[in-house]
């Protein structure tokens, strides 16, 4: 660690200093899923659109848009916005027609057939997160996978009830210009876009399913969102074990040896700070948020960094609790009561 970090360690005699030191994940060994069967849905939106038949627009129109209903009227009145008379005054089917044969974007489509055309590999990805999915939710349907491109206004979704939605082109690789397509746009900040590629592709697409099963913290506090979103973690770990931390974190690999090395001062310096329990929304966001950096820590460390230490929390309460189903875990509100149980207390 830089030594312009200063931290000391006072002495206090809370419930959160209880216990041994942080053991490893709770789930040693993966589950056995080999008698579980799905059956995924792959569709190619993106692929259907612009194949269509411009020689008979709205005909060929009206048969995509039956065959993805729900999917095509989100794609048409609130990512391109044909219908809306502000952006598209003309007929739908002739903006349409002139979104698909625009030299841009289909040089953007194109490209992105290009660099995600080994569809299979990723299906498997999606097809392994489902099964776990399965053994850990019985209940829920498996999703379904649509892919579709937005011209960079749009990265993933769910709709209905576990459909996922990929726009493909924002994993067209790291080194894609992004920043010089819309230097203005936050979205494309350099630590943002070191992820937007196919190694990252399955891991962000779940994220809105992820979400959607977890609901919203229970708190404003910083526990609650740290506990809350270290739940996500934990959950989205579950679907993709085999996927690396980084991949999972968005982080790089040296960020996550960083956080696994610098867990103690990292654990201090919430304490000593005052954040743990802190509301500001300004004081903690850049640790619970999407940020370059974390605030008052190393430039080596990466933004979010109370997840990965909510992360761990959920992992030591469900080492000693291994008896837990994921829905029973999802279902604990009480971020403090979680932390007490867990007996969290980082190694030196």
């Amino acid at each position: 660690m830089k030594s312009s970090w200063k931290f000391w360690m006072p002495f206090l005699s809370v419930a959160v200093f209880l216990g041994t030191g942080c053991e490893k994940d709770a789930r040693k060994d993966l589950p056995d899923v080999s008698h579980i069967s799905i059956d995924v849905n792959f569709r190619h939106f993106d692929r259907d659109l612009f194949s269509l038949d411009t020689t008979r627009m709205e005909e060929a129109l009206a048969s995509l848009e039956a065959a993805y209903p729900e999917f095509s009227r989100i794609y048409f009145d609130y990512i391109l916005r044909s219908r809306n008379p502000a952006i598209s005054p003309g007929q739908h089917a002739d903006f349409i027609k002139g979104f698909i044969g625009y030299p841009e974007v289909r040089q953007l489509y194109d490209t992105c057939q290009l660099a995600l055309g080994d569809w299979e590999t990723i299906a498997g990805q999606f097809e392994d997160a489902f099964t776990y999915l399965k053994y850990y939710f019985p209940d829920i349907s498996t999703p379904d996978v649509t892919t579709f491109i937005s011209e960079y206004s749009m990265a993933n979704f769910i709709y209905k009830e576990q459909s996922l939605a990929v726009g493909l082109d924002f994993f067209l690789g790291s080194d894609y210009p992004y920043q010089e397509l819309n230097p203005g746009n936050p979205a494309f900040s350099r630590y943002l876009t070191r992820s937007f590629n196919a190694d990252h592709l399955v891991s962000k697409t779940l994220l809105p399913l992820v979400e959607d099963l977890t609901g919203e913290a229970p708190g404003e506090k910083m526990l609650d969102i740290m506990g809350h979103n270290g739940k996500r973690l934990y959950l989205l770990d579950a679907l993709l074990p085999l996927t690396p931390d980084s991949v999972k974190l968005e982080i790089s690999q040296a960020q996550v040896e960083w956080l696994e090395g610098n867990e103690f001062q990292m654990w201090a310096f919430f304490l000593q700070e005052d954040l743990l329990y802190s509301a500001d929304w300004q004081k903690i966001r850049k640790y619970v948020d999407y940020s370059p950096n974390a605030p008052g820590m190393p430039e080596e460390a990466p933004g979010r960094t109370a997840n990965w230490m909510g992360w761990q929390i959920v992992k030591k309460y469900m080492s000693r609790y291994p008896e837990t189903s994921m829905q029973q875990l999802i279902d604990l509100t009480d971020a403090q009561e979680i932390l007490n149980k867990s007996r969290y207390k980082p190694g030196r």
